[in-house]
């Protein structure tokens, strides 16, 4: 008799939970080596798990802007810094960023956080509305393409310490310097 061919000797209503066991052990072996196939061969990570990375990918740098925060009275804003960053492309991998020196970063850790106005360019508008009641962030971020009252903003971990404000899932921003600069996903 085969291994499988008790189940059939008549007494098959009798074995039938038997056969959920075995089918189940069956399965598990063969989610557990498929797991294991899909581990080595480099399919799953922390990062590649995480839900929908819709940041990453080629992203181009297609406008700056002086920051709402920037007072030229006091510091005018380098022109020669943005004028060398519009146009340049910036990739998001799932391990680096590559582009200007500004943005790259070997190994960055994401992380997708929500944003309410206050929050965005490190807390920029809200230090604004500390210094001026009659300041309003959204009203601030709305000026710069922001709809709404919180954004995806991508953290990176990276030494340059630049926040990703996304104004939508093809565009998204950064502040360096006194300018917000945008890109586009090309």
């Amino acid at each position: 008799m085969t291994s499988l061919g008790w189940i059939f000797d008549g007494r098959f209503c009798d074995n039938l939970s038997s056969i959920g066991v075995l089918l189940r052990t069956f399965a598990a072996r063969r989610l557990t080596i498929l797991a294991a196939a899909t581990v080595a061969a480099g399919g799953f990570s922390p990062r590649t798990m995480a839900a929908d990375p819709f940041y990453l990918g080629t992203w181009k740098i297609t406008s700056a802007v002086a920051a709402p925060w920037a007072d030229p009275a006091v510091r005018k804003p380098d022109q020669s810094e943005m004028k060398s960053l519009v146009g340049k492309i910036v990739v998001f991998k799932p391990n680096e960023i590559t582009g200007p020196r500004q943005a790259a970063c070997k190994s960055p850790k994401y992380d997708v956080k929500d944003y309410p106005a206050d929050m965005l360019f490190q807390g920029a508008f809200g230090e604004m509305k500390q210094r001026d009641h009659s300041v309003d962030p959204v009203k601030i971020a709305a000026k710069l393409g922001f709809q709404g009252s919180s954004w995806k903003t991508l953290e990176t971990g990276c030494e340059t310490e630049l926040d990703w404000h996304f104004i939508d899932r093809t565009t998204t921003t950064f502040g360096l310097n006194d300018w917000v600069y945008t890109l586009k996903k090309q």
